[in-house]
């Protein structure tokens, strides 16, 4: 039985520490609530936010044409309502927590804001600090929040399963350093990041395993789009098997500056595919680099049309460590990046469950619809996680029967995680990436349901961090094969393809080996 005199209690609890869960226990704080802040990640790295390069775009004098180019990106599919949420709510955001609140020295041009151009944007309207946005925002976030006494960061800290009854979520279970303990809240806000750990390629920072998804759907919250996985069509592929030499995102502001696609043979090759050519939406980028790199064996992104060392200094340091001759082009392929779906929110961040909120990358607004314009991931985070954080606040927390996380059978290889997460990712990676047929859709969805029932199976008798990461990335993982299945018209990021396309895998990816 739960103690209630010796269970902990918060007002409001934020799982999550990029953007939106900062921006949400920002907003619950200025309304009076206690806060914690559990992430599992150990700062400043580990969360999405930190490693955002881009920009922050915001709506100027504009708002009809933030709208347009958020609507077009989308291929129409975004919900004009939130745009509006979004676009609206854009300038007084960012001035409010962003330039007053946490005085962040946006670059300048000259005595006036430089404001940079990405792909789809019909205008100049991104805010950016080098190609290094995220971490100058991100890290001033935390140190602000430290000072106030009303809000505790918990780092290197999981949650593992929400606590709920009768449609309402009373917080979570949170396990640090092998402990596991419930902490309950009036209000819970998801805000956990991306799922880049479903994929072999991402942008994302390790441990994206999709928690905050999979929590709330075994919960029973609604989830929506999951099969709109947004692949970023620039990243340096980095080496395999060498650490040192890992994949990094070359952020679309280059693109936006006049840098140019190359394939092997030298061409330029985007005006072939849309009229934006290097600046078309993220989805004919994305595919167009995958075809020209099938093609020809390589595509490069080709800077010499810009000062690269003076106007992205960051990248061009990356580029050096890594002895990559950038005058010769910087090699670039597609790798997962944002996941446009997510657990189905109003205006407010509110789930389908009571006192349940989510907020960014996790949570599918309907901003985004099929497809992210970009540099509107922070902004969306920011204007929905002020949002929920003022809405969840005032609400008592109370105590009730935690579940009980059992740890009675022996444990698991270390190697056990590993090895599945291994099988999860050449599923996703083979039969669930940049283009889909439904064949192998259902390929996918039948060796994902055999590992979701060996997963589940084993959480049912052993506790640990790993293995519901596990459990909540292959959760996620049928979501999205699902979703991408129930879907039969192409939309943006869900790309379909024949069945019978030459080529097409006949067999289930085979179980990889400890060597592998």
């Amino acid at each position: 039985m739960t103690d209630q005199n010796s269970a902990e209690t918060t007002d409001v609890l934020v799982v999550g520490s990029g953007i939106a869960g900062l921006a949400s226990a920002l907003a619950a704080a200025r309304q009076g609530s206690d806060v914690v802040v559990a992430t599992k990640a150990k700062r400043p790295e580990g969360a999405s936010s930190w490693w955002a390069q881009g920009g922050i775009a915001v709506t100027r004098d504009d708002p009809e044409g933030f709208t347009r180019d958020i609507l077009d990106a989308s291929d129409g599919t975004a919900d004009p309502d939130a745009v509006d949420v979004l676009v609206e709510n854009a300038n007084d955001a960012v001035r409010d927590v962003l330039v007053d609140t946490l005085d962040v020295s946006f670059d300048e041009n000259g005595e006036d804001l430089d404001f940079a151009r990405e792909a789809a944007h019909s205008d100049d309207r991104i805010l950016h600090v080098d190609a290094s946005t995220g971490k100058h925002i991100h890290v001033p976030f935390l140190n602000y929040l430290d000072d106030n006494d009303s809000v505790e960061i918990r780092d290197d800290t999981a949650a593992l399963e929400l606590i709920r009854h009768e449609g309402r979520v009373h917080g979570a279970m949170l396990e640090h350093d092998g402990d596991v303990e419930p902490v309950y809240a009036g209000s819970t806000i998801l805000a956990t990041g991306g799922i880049g750990d479903l994929f072999p390629r991402s942008t994302n920072p390790a441990n994206s395993t999709g928690d905050g998804v999979g929590m709330a759907a075994l919960a029973g919250a609604d989830v929506e789009d999951m099969e709109y996985v947004q692949f970023h069509p620039t990243v340096y592929p980095g080496e395999d098997g060498n650490p040192e030499d890992g994949p990094f995102l070359v952020s679309e502001a280059v693109r936006g500056e006049g840098a140019l696609l190359r394939n092997g043979d030298g061409e330029r090759f985007m005006p072939e595919y849309h009229d934006d050519a290097e600046l078309a939406p993220r989805d004919v980028v994305a595919r167009a680099v995958a075809a020209e790199r099938d093609a020809t064996g390589e595509v490069t992104l080709d800077v010499s049309p810009l000062e690269f060392a003076d106007e992205f200094p960051d990248l061009a340091a990356k580029c050096e460590d890594r002895d990559i001759d950038w005058e010769d082009g910087i090699p670039v392929g597609p790798a997962e990046h944002f996941l446009c779906g997510g657990v189905a929110v109003d205006d407010r961040g509110r789930t389908s469950l009571d006192r349940l909120y989510a907020v960014g990358e996790c949570a599918r607004t309907g901003v985004h619809g099929a497809n992210r314009l970009a540099s509107t991931s922070l902004l969306e985070g920011l204007v929905w996680g002020l949002r929920a954080g003022e809405d969840a606040a005032g609400e008592d927390p109370s105590v009730i029967e935690a579940p009980e996380l059992l740890e009675r059978d022996p444990e698991l290889p270390d190697d056990f995680a590993r090895q599945k997460f291994h099988r999860l990712r050449r599923v996703m990676d083979e039969y669930v990436g940049l283009e889909r047929d439904p064949g192998d859709l259902q390929r996918a969805l039948a060796v994902l349901r055999r590992l979701k029932g060996e997963v589940d199976a084993y959480v049912r008798t052993r506790t640990s961090r790993s293995l519901y990461e596990l459990r909540h990335a292959s959760v996620v993982a049928l979501l999205v094969t699902r979703h991408a299945l129930e879907n039969e018209e192409s939309l943006g990021t869900h790309h379909l393809v024949d069945d019978a396309a030459e080529g097409a895998p006949e067999n289930e990816p085979t179980e990889p080996t400890a060597d592998d």
